[in-house]
C-alpha cells in the first residue's frame, strides 16, 4: 500500500512565498525501505543486511557497480504511519540486543524525519554472524647465508 498525503507538508518559507497549490504526495514502500536499509547500514556492527539468498544476489549487484538499499528492508505503509521489517547479518562481537536496538533507534528517526511518516515499529531480525577469516601470518623468513665453498 502507498501513502497518500491528502494535505501538504509545508516546509518552513519565507512569507513572501505563495502557499502550494492542490496536490497529493505519494510515498512508495520502496522509497520507505531505502530510507531504513540506509540508516540501518550506518549502524556500527551491522555486516550486512539480508538472508543468504539476498546477500547473494547484492554481491552480484556490488560487482556490477549497483547496489539495492532495500534488501533485506520490508516496509509495509499505511496513509499515516509505517511498519519496517530488517533482517541482517551481525559482525562478531557485537552484542546482538544492543545492535538490534541501535538499529531500531536509527531507522525510526531516518524514517520519521525523511519520510515523514509515524513509525509504529521495526522488527529486527539476525539471521547470521559474520565472522572475518583468520589473519594469515606469514613465517618470517630465515635469513639467507652464504654458501662457503
Amino acid at each position: 500500500m502507498e501513502y497518500q498525503n491528502p494535505q501538504p507538508v509545508v516546509p518552513n518559507r519565507p512569507a513572501t512565498s505563495p502557499a502550494p497549490g492542490p496536490g497529493r504526495t505519494v510515498i512508495s514502500e520502496t522509497a520507505v525501505a531505502k530510507v531504513a536499509g540506509i540508516a540501518a547500514r550506518a549502524v556500527p556492527g551491522v555486516y550486512s543486511l539480508g538472508s543468504g539468498p539476498s546477500r547473494a544476489l547484492g554481491a552480484i549487484r556490488d560487482a556490477v557497480g549497483s547496489s539495492d538499499h532495500a534488501a533485506g528492508v520490508h516496509a509495509e505503509v499505511g496513509e499515516t504511519q509505517v511498519a519496517v521489517d530488517i533482517t541482517l547479518v551481525a559482525s562478531y562481537g557485537t552484542p546482538l540486543h544492543a545492535l538490534a536496538n541501535a538499529v531500531r533507534v536509527a531507522v525510526y528517526h531516518a524514517v520519521e524525519e525523511l519520510v515523514g511518516l509515524q513509525v509504529i515499529e521495526v522488527n529486527v531480525e539476525v539471521t547470521d554472524v559474520y565472522v572475518p577469516p583468520p589473519v594469515k601470518t606469514t613465517a618470517p623468513a630465515a635469513p639467507e647465508r652464504e654458501a662457503l665453498l
